[in-house]
């Protein structure tokens, strides 16, 4: 499954995991505002990801 990802469709997986797991542990540490926030990025990164697929094919 992942031979078929470029580089940036990682370098994307990656930041969106990383930051689902930050904001995981923000929100166990107490700081429920600070997790929230960095909590919506990961959809943002991965719709961002999707963005770039739809531009490389045309």
């Amino acid at each position: 499954m992942f031979k078929k990802f470029t580089i940036s469709d990682k370098l994307l997986f990656i930041a969106a995991l990383s930051s689902l797991i930050y904001s995981e542990f923000l929100f166990f540490k107490g700081l429920k505002q600070e997790a929230i926030f960095i909590g919506i990025w990961v959809p943002s990164i991965l719709a961002f990801g999707i963005y770039l697929k739809l531009i490389n094919k045309k």
